[in-house]
């Protein structure tokens, strides 16, 4: 009945219309209102989008994204409502002209003049057949666009996947950016802030802010060296010209009265600043500038700005979700270059998209040292081992044991090991029938094992997050080496400062496993192994620069070279 109506109301207007004295331009007034003179083409197709990626090789990266976005639209055009663009494609180009806050090149997604298109489009008449041409081309431009830059955005320009020499093994982060763009359009509902063009993590963000102080003291000037003159250590009580250069190095926003004679004497504030500097920095805080404190001082800005720019890269890399929800909302963050180990969790443990992860735990860490170096990987946790036997990998077997065996055959008894087999129950292996000079990495048939006890290298406990590199978290009996700034010691492996405290967070949902019960397993002597109800996220990562939260900025040492090849892929 009302389509009826409606087709009696349009065939009365045009009567209306055509009885008019100036029939013929009413008429066409009519259809202007009813917009029948409009070319009003809203979608578009497969073989148009192949085109005009072919004529503009910019968008081929990204084109499987671009068939697959509108595939699944039924080639609806995204960004016209009707006739008219809409305001998402206003943020877009805005987002772009902004790229440079976020470590990237605005000019890089530019590849087409989109601002001009769109000029362009609004002075055609609607009746004009090329409008809906340059309406297409408009459209796939904006997406091509936003696929090219949100994949920079939200993977990363470098993709550690391909490029194997950046070396990171934590799983990759699987972004839908076709179902982003939709949340963009506001075509779908998403708990990520796709639609505001924000970053994921709040570490980004850190790091974000961070780039654009330290860009804007880039501009200022930045700092100049640090030169002590015939001094080699500047301390509290001294009175130099050198000492001018420290504070102003030090307080690079402020304006220092070089005429003031207190300036140049190290008096109590500057040696607290240099004490700052140096926790920021992983060194020893002894308040004194030499050595390893006047190398960091004399870094460059434009360094650090590319340090900062090259650890938001690697935050790209970070998963979105940072716990699945699968599990509970808590997670273990090992950050190698700061020898340091984090324990985070949700205290709603709801999982969010929007997480307020809380630092519960934290404890210094030792890390592999260069030649042996700590894989970035990322796994779950699934064991506890306390008391547990040291498992040698063959390839300390071939370059330790055998070379040491060689030397004194008593070698393994002073070591508190055994050689014994392969075997679910393992049958021992007297040394002496081994020819030490013959065995290799490849072809020692046994294993090599430390008993648990005070002599044994993993301490009291291990935990177990299975994985291809063969590392795990562990005791030591080597405490004193925690006290060190610089602790690259391990073979690969983790050691923790304070294992029973990781041992009961890990195992507080066993009330069995109390820290008595824990120590009386420990003191039995006998390989013990605990389960753990539910898994536990485990990250291994490798961040050379970070916000703390105080808002302070930290750097560190490059200790495997990471930076150095990533650098070389980003910058290039």
């Amino acid at each position: 009945m009302k389509l009826k109506q409606f087709g009696l109301a349009m065939l009365c207007l045009f009567l209306m219309a055509s009885c008019n004295r100036s029939g013929d331009k009413k008429e066409e007034g009519v259809k202007d209102m009813l917009g029948m003179n409009t070319l009003s083409k809203s979608t578009t197709d497969s073989l148009y989008i192949k085109k005009f990626i072919a004529k503009t090789p910019a968008f081929k990266q990204h084109d499987d994204l671009i068939y697959l976005f509108y595939r699944e639209r039924d080639y609806d055009l995204a960004w016209f409502k009707d006739t008219e663009l809409v305001p998402q494609s206003e943020k877009l180009l805005a987002t772009l002209n902004e790229a440079a806050k976020e470590g990237l090149d605005p000019k890089k997604y530019k590849v087409m003049n989109i601002d001009e298109m769109i000029e362009r489009y609004k002075g055609m008449g609607r009746k004009d057949s090329a409008r809906l041409d340059l309406q297409q081309k408009i459209d796939i431009a904006l997406t091509g666009t936003y696929f090219n830059y949100a994949s920079d955005f939200y993977r990363g320009r470098v993709n550690p996947g391909e490029v194997t020499q950046v070396q990171w093994g934590v799983k990759q982060n699987k972004i839908k950016l076709n179902r982003a763009l939709q949340t963009i359009l506001k075509e779908r509902e998403s708990t990520y802030p796709y639609y505001e063009f924000e970053a994921l993590h709040k570490g980004y963000t850190d790091l974000r802010s961070a780039l654009e102080k330290y860009r804007a003291i880039e501009e200022k000037g930045g700092w100049a060296k640090v030169k002590l003159g015939s001094k080699k250590i500047l301390e509290k009580g001294d009175s130099a010209a050198a000492v001018l250069m420290v504070r102003k190095r030090l307080n690079p926003e402020a304006n220092i009265d070089t005429t003031n004679a207190k300036m140049r004497v190290f008096d109590d504030k500057l040696e607290a600043q240099v004490k700052n500097f140096q926790m920021l920095h992983g060194l020893s805080e002894d308040g004194k500038v030499g050595g390893n404190t006047l190398k960091m001082m004399n870094v460059p800005i434009e360094s650090r700005i590319q340090q900062i720019m090259m650890n938001m890269e690697r935050w790209r890399w970070i998963p979105k979700r940072l716990v699945p929800k699968s599990l509970d909302q808590k997670y273990i963050w090992v950050n190698i270059p700061e020898y340091k180990l984090y324990v985070y969790e949700d205290p709603d443990g709801e999982p969010d998209a929007e997480r307020a992860y809380k630092e519960v735990l934290s404890m210094n860490v030792i890390v592999g040292k260069t030649m042996h170096s700590t894989p970035i990987f990322s796994e779950k946790m699934e064991y506890v081992v306390l008391a547990p036997y040291w498992n040698l990998p063959n390839s300390i077997v071939e370059k330790e044991v055998a070379p040491a065996m060689l030397r004194n055959p008593g070698w393994l008894d002073k070591q508190d090991m055994e050689i014994v087999t392969k075997e679910k129950e393992p049958k021992p292996i007297s040394p002496s029938s081994i020819d030490w000079s013959t065995v290799t990495e490849k072809n020692f048939p046994y294993m090599v094992r430390q008993r648990p006890g005070p002599k044994n290298s993993l301490g009291t406990m291990k935990f177990l997050f299975p994985n291809e590199h063969a590392v795990y978290l562990h005791d030591t009996p080597s405490g004193s080496l925690f006290s060190q700034t610089q602790r690259g010691f391990s073979h690969g492996c983790v050691r923790l400062e304070k294992p029973m405290e990781l041992a009961k967070y890990v195992l507080q949902d066993m009330p069995e496993w109390n820290e008595n019960t824990i120590r009386e397993t420990i003191n039995g002597g006998e390989e013990v192994w605990v389960t753990l109800p539910k898994k536990v996220q485990v990250y291994l990562v490798y961040f050379t620069s970070w916000v703390d939260q105080h808002g302070n900025v930290h750097f560190r040492e490059d200790i495997y070279g990471h930076d150095k090849r990533l650098e070389e892929e980003f910058f290039s």
